[in-house]
């Protein structure tokens, strides 16, 4: 069975085509189930939509559940189709954010940081004049908040959890136990990460996560699924193969996709 439970679409401003171009990709590559995550709005902030080309509106987010449930029936028997969110996790806002997703009939939600300190991740100028010491901090900063959003019982799945290497991938050398004591809790709370294929349109090159980072995730017992992170319908079940065969060579031996918050386990 192949699935892609990470997908987005023109709605946040960065991406390219509607969700029914995801869905006849996934079909025309053989996929079984297609996820459509799109990225949340900003739920905790009082304007409709703070950043543009970054996240959709919440004015569009019931619209968005809406075109869902039509394209679920309308693909039924054909390809299974599944609602999800991509979520930033804010820790200040994070019970906004709940309250407002158990009004849906969500299938899953992906929780990522993309904000360390108040700045993006993938912002280049972050690291300008960093010490060595300020580096750490970040970093270790990113993993509490990945750890946090494990413990928050609110996603299924935790999205590239060494994205913050993205355009810094001199970080991923930095050595810290934070990193093994998220990976132990999210092995405790059984909260699945992602094999990430887009990490390598970064310059850090390779997916999310890296391999000693996959080969501690199966020593603690973390589930795993897979996300292509698709802006594209061309980047739909990007990899499938190859992270499959990966992820048997380290010792795993299912991974999972969601449906009505319950996991799935299939067979590598």
């Amino acid at each position: 069975m192949k699935f892609d439970l990470h997908t987005h679409h023109y709605r946040c401003g960065h991406a390219r085509g509607d969700m029914e171009d995801y869905i006849q990709a996934a079909l025309d590559r053989g996929l079984d189930v297609i996820g459509i995550s799109d990225h949340s709005p900003y739920f905790g902030l009082e304007a409709d939509h703070p950043y543009p080309g970054l996240t959709m509106a919440k004015s569009d987010f019931a619209g968005y559940v809406q075109e869902m449930q039509q394209l679920k029936e309308k693909y039924k028997g054909r390809i299974e189709v599944l609602l999800g969110v991509e979520s930033d996790y804010l820790e200040a806002s994070a019970q906004t954010y709940q309250s407002v997703y158990e009004a849906y009939p969500m299938d899953y939600i992906i929780g990522s940081v993309h904000f360390v300190n108040g700045i993006n991740i993938f912002d280049k100028t972050r690291w300008f004049g960093l010490g060595e010491k300020e580096i750490l901090d970040v970093k270790e900063e990113y993993y509490r908040l990945i750890e946090k959003s494990a413990k928050s019982g609110m996603f299924q799945v935790l999205g590239h959890i060494d994205a913050i290497k993205g355009y810094f991938p001199d970080i991923a050398n930095v050595p810290t136990d934070k990193v093994d004591q998220a990976l132990r809790t999210i092995g405790e709370e059984q909260t699945a990460i992602e094999v990430n294929t887009s990490g390598k349109m970064k310059e850090c090159g390779g997916w999310y996560p890296s391999d000693d980072l996959l080969e501690r995730a199966f020593y603690y017992n973390v589930p795993i699924t897979l996300g292509s992170d698709s802006h594209d319908p061309e980047r739909i079940g990007d990899d499938l193969e190859e992270v499959r065969d990966h992820l048997k060579a380290i010792g795993f031996r299912e991974w999972y996709f969601f449906r009505n918050k319950k996991p799935v386990a299939v067979p590598l």
